[in-house]
């Protein structure tokens, strides 16, 4: 395969991030990080305990160091699963448009409710109507996923394999597209 440099995947909760990472991870023969699990790492505490303590504020501190450090440090040689909110800082998104082939996995509202009902992992969806919350989030995170992304890619009602195939395609074709151009 064409060498990649590091691939960063953005998206709403539930898109799959995580579990396609993972795939695609496996089939570039990359190191595959969970930005959540890192920052849960560095801190010592899970995600939920840094919301209550630290608020959304203190965890997208943690999150915008988190990504500059993996970014910093594995040049060219990782796959990224991001958290939801990633985008949400505007130099999160420098520094996803500035050093990786980002990668968005859509999913409609629909599929993200479907997908999360059972979590309690999720801080932002612990609320009365969690379907409205994910409707608000969407509304304002998607321009901002197209915003950053190099590629996207729908993730809606497909096997977890199918859709990192499809990735695995698709950065397949974009990289052969950037080298016949350079």
């Amino acid at each position: 395969m064409i060498k990649a440099p590091n691939i960063i995947l953005v998206g709403p909760m539930g898109a799959g991030k995580t579990t396609i990472g993972r795939l695609i991870s496996q089939s570039m023969g990359k190191e595959f990080y969970d930005l959540d699990k890192v920052i849960e790492d560095n801190a010592g505490a899970d995600i939920p305990w840094i919301f209550e303590r630290e608020g959304e504020d203190g965890f997208r501190k943690r999150e915008t160091q988190a990504l500059a450090s993996i970014v910093e440090s594995d040049t060219g040689d990782c796959v990224l699963a991001t958290g939801g909110g990633i985008v949400m800082r505007e130099e999160n998104r420098d520094i996803l448009r500035e050093n990786a082939l980002v990668v968005y996995l859509y999913a409609s509202v629909a599929q993200q409710l479907y997908r999360t009902s059972k979590s309690n992992h999720r801080p932002l969806l612990q609320t009365g109507d969690p379907r409205a919350t994910l409707r608000k989030l969407f509304e304002v995170r998607d321009p901002l996923y197209r915003d950053v992304a190099t590629l996207v890619i729908e993730t809606d009602a497909r096997h977890p394999r199918a859709v990192a195939n499809k990735v695995l395609d698709a950065i397949k074709r974009h990289l052969k597209m950037e080298i016949t151009v350079s």
